[in-house]
């Protein structure tokens, strides 16, 4: 299958449960190369499970996610699927940029030696190479002058964008973000969003948990309002967000905007 033939991310029916807990009740969704789709809901609707689960850090119970046509987290043997080594699944997910809530960036490395850390352990990158880019990267989120900086010195948005240098600096092809801002002061959400902006101009595949609805009125091109594990509304943004169809979609949009 050709690479232009197939969408980025291809969800069918995917349900995840802890325990007898369903948390994701049957996820549908088709995200096309270069698109951003943004995902909203109230907390515990299932919005970062499903981001954990397109990059396998968490195992879909049924359904399917594929990215760019490969199917994650299993291989298919006749019409039964079995769960891929960790090493396998490790592979895959190199593809697969995640920015979370919270920055995890090494206290004890600059953000230049953030950034270079997974390429030079995981992809085996000379230094000199993984060190070139970085600087790169740290330039594009406007952090040149910050790469010998360790991060208890940054504030909380510089922070952030280490972290997503750190993610892109994997060469990814569709990356995620689960709610990159909500742990930020309020005056610093602005400089993660505007990094996330030129990312989406510059062709980026993008998923998005947020709450930040000008971000997704702006940028995405779908917009999804979860709630109880089931998407219960999903278009464009622009529409749901001045017209939402369903009471709960309206009912949720009512206390943010």
């Amino acid at each position: 299958m050709r690479a232009a033939d197939h969408p980025m991310v291809l969800a069918e029916r995917v349900c995840k449960n802890f325990g007898s807990l369903e948390v994701l009740k049957g996820i549908s969704l088709e995200v096309g190369r270069g698109e951003v789709l943004c995902m909203i809901g109230p907390s515990g609707s299932g919005k970062s499970t499903f981001l954990r689960c397109v990059n396998h850090l968490e195992v879909v119970n049924a359904g399917r996610l594929y990215v760019d046509g490969d199917l994650i987290g299993y291989r298919e043997r006749g019409d039964k699927l079995y769960e891929m080594s960790p090493k396998d699944a490790a592979k895959q997910r190199r593809d697969i940029g995640m920015v979370f809530q919270h920055f995890n960036l090494f206290p004890h490395r600059t953000a230049l030696e953030n950034v270079i850390e997974a390429p030079t352990q995981v992809k085996g990158e000379s230094k000199k190479a993984a060190t070139e880019r970085a600087r790169y990267l740290l330039d594009r989120v406007g952090l040149d002058d910050k790469s010998d900086t360790y991060p208890a010195q940054l504030s909380g948005g510089q922070q952030q964008r280490v972290a997503i240098a750190r993610a892109l600096a994997m060469e990814p092809k569709l990356m995620l973000f689960d709610e990159p801002t909500s742990a930020l002061d309020p005056e610093l959400v602005g400089e993660v969003l505007g990094v996330m902006r030129e990312l989406a101009a510059s062709g980026m595949t993008m998923l998005v948990v947020t709450h930040e609805m000008g971000f997704a009125r702006e940028v995405a091109d779908q917009l999804v309002f979860m709630d109880g594990g089931v998407v219960v509304e999903h278009g464009n943004p622009r529409e749901v967000l001045a017209n939402p169809q369903h009471q709960r979609t309206q009912g949720f949009l009512s206390k943010l905007l």
